[in-house]
Parts: structure tokens; C-alpha cells; sequence
């Protein structure tokens, strides 16, 4: 079903014209430390209860990690069909790339395992570099990720000990600046395709150096034309619903 302005929930949204269970699209900050299930998990919860049902439909449209923030699409009702549209559109980043080491994960979580010179790595190395994965490229997913082998999430082997081989995918970064260099950390900013990694955007770009990189934070500015300057944090997600409520029935649904 196509999306309807009214039907796209932002921080300017008029709560009177809120209706969950026939489908809204809402913006959310994800926050550092939370999964995306977990901002799912706590909408769900929400406005079940506000609306007295056993359930709602609600999902998002594309897995932040943990360790990274930004935009989180949340449809909720009937708009959960939409989420494979909204997936499928083209999405930006800004986030800072660590030169000299590489994890396991290729980002933060885990300290790094092997470390690299990066004596030999320039401001104008840096900026080349990045024009050469501008374009089509193919790239590896990180073993740690969602991805499903056999059924399994690629993770969920990993973390088992198992050989985890993925297989090389296509993808498009439109855009890939390079806004500021204080080594051995760049910051960046990347427009690409669904079904990017940036950590292996990281993982790849340190190889090309001759050198080890790996993604140390990361946040989603917009996917297609949702802006995360337009979402709700947690907290105020929260207090909206309970407007929503408000208005109609008199209703305040605690946490």
C-alpha cells in the first residue's frame, strides 16, 4: 500500500492523526548500546498496550548494529508490508574509520587482533583511496553479521567457533568523502546501496592502504528522503505515543 504523508511519523507530526494499527512510519534516533529489536521490542510493547491488543505488528527497515546510531525506520500495522520497499532505498552515513589494526567484527566492539604500520599513510594516500571505492564494488560481509547460512545467523555460528565463509556481494557507493584526518582516525562520509557494510567498507579500505582499519563509530543520516534531523529519540517516541492516547481517550500508558 502506498505511504501517505500523514502516515510518516516525525517530531512535527500532529498525534491526532495517529493511527498504528492501519500503518505509521516512525522515525527514530537510534541510540548507542541499543539493538534494533531492542527499539522494536520497546515500541511494540507501547502501543499494544495503549491500544488493549494482544498484538501489533511492527518492524523496522534495516538493522543498525549496536554500536551504531542514527535512523531507525519503524512501521508499524499494515505498513510492515512496505518495509522491503524501504530497505531497498539508498542510505547515508557519517562515522570515523581507526587506521593500523583490524577486529574480528571489523568495529569497536572487540579489541583489535592484529596491528599494522601506518608510517607510510598521508592525508593525500587517504583522499585517493577513498575515490577508488567510489562507484560498483564488490565487497565481503563481516562473519558477525545477520546474514543467513543454512538457516543460521552468520553471528550466531561465529560465536560458536565454526568456519563461517561468506560469499562476495555487489554493491554502489554513490558518495564517499573524507571530511577530516587526525591520524590515525578519519572521519567520512558514505552514500551507498542496500546490503553495504560499512565495516567492511572499513575492513576493505585498510587493506587497499596496505595497512589494517576498522569501523570505530558510525551513524545513519537518511535513507531515501527520511532525515534522522526529523526522528524522535526514545524518550520522546515514548511521550508522543502517549499523546496519541491522550487525545483520544484520556490515556497515559506507562513503561
Amino acid at each position: 500500500m502506498p505511504i501517505s504523508t500523514d502516515q510518516i511519523i516525525t517530531k512535527n507530526s500532529n498525534p491526532n492523526l495517529v493511527d498504528f494499527l492501519t500503518g505509521t512510519v516512525l522515525l527514530i534516533d537510534k541510540p548507542l548500546h541499543w539493538t534494533s529489536f531492542d527499539v522494536v521490542n520497546k515500541l511494540r510493547f507501547k502501543i499494544k498496550h495503549a491500544l488493549k491488543v494482544k498484538n501489533i505488528k511492527v518492524g523496522h527497515a534495516g538493522t543498525l548494529d549496536p554500536l551504531a546510531t542514527g535512523l531507525l525506520i519503524i512501521c508499524t500495522g499494515k505498513l510492515t508490508k512496505e518495509i522491503d520497499a524501504i530497505q531497498a532505498i539508498a542510505k547515508v552515513y557519517s562515522g570515523s574509520i581507526t587506521l593500523g589494526g583490524t577486529t574480528a567484527t571489523y568495529d569497536s566492539e572487540v579489541e583489535p587482533d592484529h596491528l599494522f604500520p601506518v608510517e607510510h599513510i598521508t592525508s593525500d594516500l587517504i583522499y585517493a583511496t577513498g575515490k577508488r571505492f567510489i562507484g560498483d564494488i564488490e565487497q565481503i560481509p563481516p562473519i558477525y553479521s545477520a546474514i543467513k547460512i543454512n538457516g543460521q545467523k552468520a553471528y550466531d555460528l561465529a560465536r560458536r567457533g565454526s568456519d563461517v565463509s561468506m560469499k562476495a556481494r555487489a554493491v554502489n557507493i554513490s558518495v564517499f568523502e573524507i571530511s577530516e584526518i587526525n591520524m590515525p582516525v578519519f572521519q567520512f562520509l558514505v552514500g551507498c546501496s542496500k546490503g553495504t557494510y560499512i565495516r567492511s567498507l572499513a575492513h576493505d579500505f585498510g587493506k587497499a592502504l596496505h595497512s589494517g582499519a576498522y569501523l570505530s563509530s558510525l551513524r545513519r543520516e537518511s535513507i531515501g528522503d527520511f532525515k534522522v534531523s526529523d526522528a524522535f529519540t526514545i524518550e520522546e517516541a515514548s511521550r508522543f505515543i502517549d499523546r496519541v492516547f491522550e487525545n483520544k481517550d484520556g490515556m497515559v500508558i506507562s513503561d
